[in-house]
């Protein structure tokens, strides 16, 4: 018999709120639908969490780290950049056809939380810094004259594409992500 493991109180509340929060926005969603969804109650909540914004935070935290892990993924099973932007591209097409898709959370999070001294803003900062780090890595390979900036111009392609998820067909975005990549990297060559 295999058996499975119940998650801890702290992971089904952030469980619950990441359902909620994508669904219906940070702000629209208070602290007591998160309980209810979750199951528990306010002592419970606030042993785990010091306030909604942490509940925020950890909420990020794990989307950063879905995201992260796709990534590496991607990386690791290609050996070339392009070989990387076709698994990118493919993942992008298929969250945009995935029931509910709402865009970046990672954007949407900073349109409700513009403070940049926020721990949500930071948060969000921080995944993003990631991507860039991580975007330049896969291109400086390829001996552009200046992967960082061409790091930046695949993080516009990235938000773009998310934005895209809202309005357009699936495989629309992965074939318009690719190209774009394709064209970003191979006019940008030495």
């Amino acid at each position: 018999m295999i058996d499975t493991v119940k998650p801890s109180m702290r992971e089904r509340l952030i469980e619950s709120a990441t359902e909620l929060f994508y669904a219906k926005g940070l702000r629209a969603v208070s602290v007591g639908s998160v309980i209810e969804r979750a199951g528990t109650t306010k002592v419970t909540f606030y042993r785990h969490f010091k306030s909604k914004d942490d509940l925020v935070v950890a909420h990020l935290e794990l989307r950063a780290k879905q995201e992260r892990d796709g990534i590496t993924a991607a990386i690791a099973a290609s050996a070339d950049p392009d070989g990387v932007f076709q698994a990118i591209a493919g993942a992008l097409g298929t969250m945009a056809c995935e029931q509910g898709f709402r865009g970046c959370p990672f954007i949407n999070a900073a349109a409700e939380y513009p403070d940049p001294a926020s721990a949500v803003r930071q948060t969000v900062d921080q995944h993003r810094a990631w991507c860039l780090a991580t975007f330049e890595e896969v291109v400086t390979p390829l001996g552009l004259p200046d992967p960082p900036a061409v790091a930046h111009d695949l993080m516009l392609i990235r938000d773009g594409a998310m934005v895209a998820g809202y309005l357009d067909d699936a495989d629309i975005l992965a074939a318009s992500f690719l190209r774009s990549a394709r064209a970003l990297t191979r006019s940008n060559a030495a």
